[in-house]
């Protein structure tokens, strides 16, 4: 008996049926339609944690996919492998048409994504791929020379003259459900399976309360307060949608919308100088910077005992939540490379491991401006006084109470260093590395 052609949308960061880009297109392709997910060995296999809180979340969402389109009398196809090893076999078992998927702009996700394309050429199955996970992508923003920004604040301006309803509308996926193929397929490898732990974590709504948005601007550099959204974890595996949270942000606050641009604005960075996502500093000269890179130190600072209440608090927190506030992101991340001289690219690898909405391109950006080798206007000299944060954001200490109630006894350490000698040797290395006389 003769299979029937099929289309198949592969999702990866986009785990949701509606708004989605790349399965619009499959949709309307004229095939049937089987949605498949690869549980990526390239990138579980470095995953040294096996009860990591991330593939628990990837899981259920399939999980959730996967029952939506079983009321759909269709399924997705789910395996877990390496994704050269698994197309191939998906080749042998169904006659492929063409698959449809969203780019992905990470170094990695990139080489992929080439190889399958060049795999599926050689069977005659065109790969296409789309923009769904930012609102404006690659080189779609650029100045009046032509050239891709690099600084926020003209970028921001250019992203919001820009933006119309075109960018921003839905792709109306729901239209066209009844394209999806007709089947039922295989179920989900397990827990076991793939070498990991399910784990008990209580995530994140997707839903993000007006409220929220509306109050962004008064409540956003609090960390005791409940003044942001937590939607990173959703943002970074596409159980929401980008357009969506636009509108809402354009709507309500100015200020969160900035948010989701930085987002843009990070992933356009990676996509245009991916050596940064690569180990390199976005500019170069800040590689020459002689870090002190003492490991007992940086061991401290994980460990959230550095004796600055507000350093430890955040660390406390993303250890044991795989959150932490941005507030407190920034001053954590600029302590680590400026208090104690210790490579950036260290902590960028810390928070890689523990959080939950860990992205690549806003990790990296992020890392690099607290330590002054990414993209700001005249960054070296910025260095956070954790002490002055503290007493700003967190005025009636109820941040730091909450996770470090071990302050003010005696098992609580004093500080690692003392605040005016560090930013005194912070200045005199970043200059020396940067060649300033001043």
């Amino acid at each position: 008996m003769k299979k029937e052609k099929i289309a198949i949308s592969w999702f990866r960061r986009d785990l949701r049926l509606l708004d989605n880009a790349g399965l619009y297109h499959a949709l309307k392709s004229g095939f049937s339609v089987l949605p498949l997910f690869i549980f990526d060995r390239a990138i579980l296999d470095q995953l040294e944690n096996k009860e990591d809180k991330r593939v628990t979340f990837i899981y259920q969402a399939v999980a959730d996919l996967k029952k939506q389109l079983k009321e759909l009398d269709s399924d997705m196809e789910v395996q877990y492998g390496f994704p050269v090893d698994i197309w191939k076999s998906l080749l042998e078992k169904y006659d492929i048409a063409e698959v449809y998927t969203n780019h992905d702009y990470e170094t990695y996700a990139k080489d992929r994504d080439d190889e399958i394309a060049s795999l599926l050429k050689k069977s005659g199955v065109e790969f296409k791929t789309f923009k769904d996970q930012v609102i404006f992508e690659k080189q779609e923003i650029l100045t009046g020379q032509d050239t891709v920004y690099t600084v926020f604040t003209p970028y921001s301006k250019a992203w919001k003259a820009k933006l119309n309803d075109f960018y921003l509308s839905s792709y109306p996926t729901k239209k066209y459900f009844s394209k999806f193929y007709k089947t039922k397929t295989t179920n989900i490898p397990t827990f076991k399976e793939m070498g990991f732990i399910e784990t008990d974590h209580d995530f994140p709504s997707e839903k993000v309360r007006s409220a929220l948005i509306e109050n962004y601007e008064e409540t956003r550099n609090y960390p005791a307060l409940p003044g942001t959204s937590r939607i990173g974890i959703h943002l970074r595996f596409g159980t929401v949608s980008i357009r969506d949270l636009a509108r809402k942000a354009l709507e309500k606050s100015d200020t969160w919308l900035n948010e989701l641009i930085w987002r843009d604005f990070y992933h356009q960075i990676l996509w245009n100088f991916p050596q940064v996502g690569q180990g390199k500093a976005f500019r170069a000269d800040y590689d020459k910077i002689r870090w002190r890179n003492n490991e007992k130190e940086f061991k401290l600072w994980c460990e959230g005992k550095t004796g600055y209440p507000l350093v430890d608090a955040g660390m406390h927190e993303l250890n044991e939540t795989g959150f932490m506030h941005n507030r407190v992101r920034m001053v954590t991340a600029s302590f680590l490379s400026k208090h104690l001289l210790i490579d950036w690219r260290w902590g960028e690898a810390y928070f890689a491991e523990k959080l939950l909405d860990y992205d690549l391109a806003a990790n990296n950006g992020g890392w690099q401006w607290a330590a002054g080798s990414g993209n700001d206007a005249a960054p070296y000299f910025r260095i956070f006084n954790p002490t002055a944060q503290a007493e700003k954001f967190d005025s009636k200490g109820e941040y730091i109470k909450k996770w470090v109630p071990e302050l003010n006894s005696l098992n609580y350490p004093a500080p690692i260093v003392d605040h005016k000698f560090a930013r005194e040797r912070c200045l005199k290395a970043y200059k020396e590395a940067l060649n300033k006389d001043k």
